[in-house]
């Protein structure tokens, strides 16, 4: 019997379908269920279609510039790179790079061999990052580029900050701050590798001021190249490279020369406050050079120092050390003497080994700076003493031994200068009586003595195409019969144009020039009152040739002449002296006339107290120019007087300022020298000769009395100077 309640097991038809049977239940069963209320779809919003244009037209612009860009930028990093690559190999071993200078320097030293003034590009010496003070390489690394061992030779940021300093600042975006790396410095330092070519540059000046260009295409280059550097050699080698390439001011090539240009020490020695300053150069060489001006320099100096101390070079106590003690010049900077003679031996020396030498070159010269710190202080206290305040007025000294030797120059009343018009050697002025002596050298020469007797009376000249020439005294006087000796000690004109026609206008122009004098000579009779013009050193070299005998002398300021290194001279010299103008005996005669011009006559305030003293004023037409020029038995010193500009002067004679500058050097330069005697000699009485001055019985009468009166004296062991 059946249990009907039984379970029947599954078919297997029943299980083949029972997964579709399953299926189709629970879906009819859905289906019965009843359907829950759908929530109505909101109408989709509509797009305005002008921003759907815009959005479209940039979408596909921006497409279009991404892929146009990326492609772009691929081909200028290739274009980038292979330039990078071919400028990295032709860059030479980093030890070529030191020293670039397209010309060399000249030292120049004192009689005593000391260090007085630098000319040309001076370079003291390769320096490196670890021989350099540890204060200097990070007052540089501080002032010009901070992140310097961080970026790799262009910094972006660095760049972006200039333009926008620039554009603030009312510039262009180029113009003004750079925002260069050392590196891209020393690749404009190098001039992106293109040396100096004389072929194809003007001068160094166009070449340097190629290489600082600053066009968008010249930075572009500068970027390549410093890349490129950054590639080949390594930041310390970079650095060192820039150490000793820039410039410095005062002519300093690199920071060795800088140093021993304002300190007097090496590089490796400077302290933090020196450091600072030489740092400070780099932005502006010449106007924060020190030697220009000092406190300026300080200041300059007190910013880098701040500089130093944000960015931890500096600790609180180094820095306010500093701040409180800043940098000061080496005695032979503060001096900065000899400025107008430095320039006149660069200007008169060898060209080659001079103004345009390749070579490091070592000058020794005859300059004394204890001589020429007394002219220098002696013109200052006459001007400060005086002269009127805002006065225009110039004046010039110099002086020298009686071989010409040229112990001090001071060209102008600006003393501490270098390039400047020189009026000792370049102006060309009218002598005025500081002729005379000349005239009277003549005529002593042929014969004449001091104390013959001329007339000073009315005289007059009929000179050819210009008719009646009539020369008057400065007093407006006539003197009557006088001896050479009083006309000369006097000044007076008449006499010494008599006395020129008397001996020949050809025979004292020829002993004017053997003298010195180079300049043109007045033809007329007017070149015995000092029409012609000369320059001061060269009256005062033609003074000289008196002092010495009578035998002209050559100026000079050169003794020796070395290249560095080189313990042979190229040139040396000991003496100016050349060949006899006048008999010795003659110029002894003219100096104990020259000599009363001191002691009786014009120039009596040139006089010195305690030793012999011989010289002669001068005062050209209408007082344009004032001289005095005159010697002791150890030196020779001619000062001259006026303006630039011609102007007269207003009551100033030779016989005035500068008889006083001339007595307040001399003064100066004899302290401590013992006192010597001129080489002078008084005339003897003269043997009668014919009357062929214009000289009447009565003047021979005075004469031949004046002669017994000479001998009397003479026996009598009287004063005869």
């Amino acid at each position: 019997m059946s249990d009907s309640r039984r379970r029947k097991p599954p078919l297997v038809a029943d299980k083949r379908y029972s997964s579709k049977t399953a299926s189709k239940k629970s879906k009819a069963k859905a289906k019965s269920k009843p359907k829950a209320k759908s929530r109505p779809r909101k109408a989709a919003r509509r797009r305005n279609p002008i921003v759907a244009l815009f959005l479209g037209v940039f979408g596909w612009m921006f497409r279009l510039l991404w892929s146009f860009g990326w492609r772009v930028g691929a081909i200028t990093a290739v274009i980038i790179a292979l330039a990078v690559g071919y400028v990295t190999l032709t860059l030479p071993p980093v030890d070529e790079l030191f020293d670039g200078r397209a010309r060399g320097s000249v030292t120049l030293l004192d009689a005593r061999g000391d260090v007085f003034a630098w000319r040309g590009d001076q370079f003291g010496g390769v320096v490196t990052t670890d021989t350099v003070s540890p204060h200097l390489k990070n007052a540089v690394v501080a002032t010009e580029d901070k992140r310097f061992y961080r970026h790799f030779g262009v910094s972006p940021r660095g760049v972006a900050s200039a333009i926008r300093i620039n554009l603030r600042e009312g510039r262009g975006p180029l113009s003004g701050h750079g925002g260069s790396t050392i590196t891209q410095q020393t690749a404009k330092l190098l001039c992106l590798g293109v040396p100096y070519d004389p072929k194809q540059w003007k001068n160094e000046a166009a070449y340097e001021a190629d290489c600082r260009e600053g066009s968008l295409w010249r930075k572009i280059k500068e970027a390549i190249f410093a890349l490129a550097m950054e590639t080949k050699y390594t930041k310390d080698e970079i650095l060192t490279v820039y150490l000793n390439r820039a410039f410095l001011g005062a002519g300093a090539r690199g920071f060795e020369a800088a140093a021993q240009r304002y300190f007097g020490k090496s590089a490796a020695q400077v302290t933090p406050p020196e450091a600072a300053m030489l740092a400070g150069l780099l932005v502006a060489p010449t106007r924060y050079a020190p030697t220009n001006n000092l406190e300026r320099s300080q200041a300059r100096a007190e910013t880098v120092l701040k500089l130093m101390h944000e960015q931890g070079y500096l600790g609180d106590t180094e820095h306010a050390l500093a701040v409180s003690n800043p940098a000061q010049l080496s005695a032979a900077a503060q001096k900065k003497a000899g400025g107008y003679f430095a320039d006149w031996v660069m200007q008169t020396g060898p060209e080659f080994f001079t103004r345009d030498t390749t070579e490091d070159v070592i000058i020794r010269t005859t300059l004394d700076q204890r001589i020429q710190a007394a002219a220098e202080e002696a013109m200052r206290t006459i001007f400060e003493t005086k002269v009127r305040e805002g006065s225009e007025a110039q004046a010039a000294i110099v002086v020298m031994s009686a071989d010409g030797a040229v112990r001090a120059m001071v060209g102008g009343r600006k003393t501490r200068v270098s390039g400047e018009f020189n009026r000792a050697t370049m102006a060309k002025r009218q002598t005025g009586s500081s002729f005379k002596p000349f005239v009277y050298a003549a005529a002593l020469d042929l014969g004449r003595s001091p104390l013959d007797v001329i007339e000073d009376a009315p005289y007059c000249v009929n000179i050819p195409g210009s008719g009646e020439w009539c020369p008057q005294n400065y007093d407006k006087k006539f003197h009557g019969p006088v001896t050479l000796t009083e006309a000369l000690k006097q000044s007076l004109n008449i006499p010494a144009v008599k006395l020129a026609q008397s001996a020949g206008l050809d025979v004292v122009r020829t002993v004017a020039s053997q003298f010195g004098i180079e300049s043109d000579l007045a033809q007329g009779p007017a070149l015995a009152l000092g029409a012609s013009e000369a320059s001061l050193l060269e009256m005062t070299g033609a003074y000289a040739g008196i002092l010495n005998g009578g035998s002209a002398v050559g100026p000079y300021g050169m003794t020796q002449l070395n290249l560095l290194g080189q313990s042979e001279p190229i040139f040396s010299a000991s003496s100016g002296i050349r060949e006899r103008v006048i008999r010795e005996e003659t110029a002894r005669q003219l100096i104990w006339m020259m000599n009363k011009v001191v002691t009786e006559g014009t120039g009596r305030r040139a006089a010195l107290p305690d030793r012999q003293t011989a010289g002669k004023t001068g005062t050209s037409q209408s007082a344009r120019d004032a001289w005095f020029l005159g010697f002791t038995a150890d030196y020779v010193a001619g000062v001259w007087m006026g303006y630039d500009d011609n102007t007269p002067l207003s009551g100033v004679t030779g016989s005035g300022l500068p008889a006083e500058i001339w007595h307040e050097t001399m003064v100066r330069v004899h302290e401590g020298l013992p006192s010597r005697a001129l080489p002078m000699q008084a005339p003897a009485q003269p043997a009668s000769r014919p009357n062929t001055t214009g000289r009447t019985t009565g003047d021979q009468s005075r004469r031949t009395n004046r002669a017994v009166e000479n001998v009397l004296r003479g026996l009598f062991g009287a004063d005869n100077r």
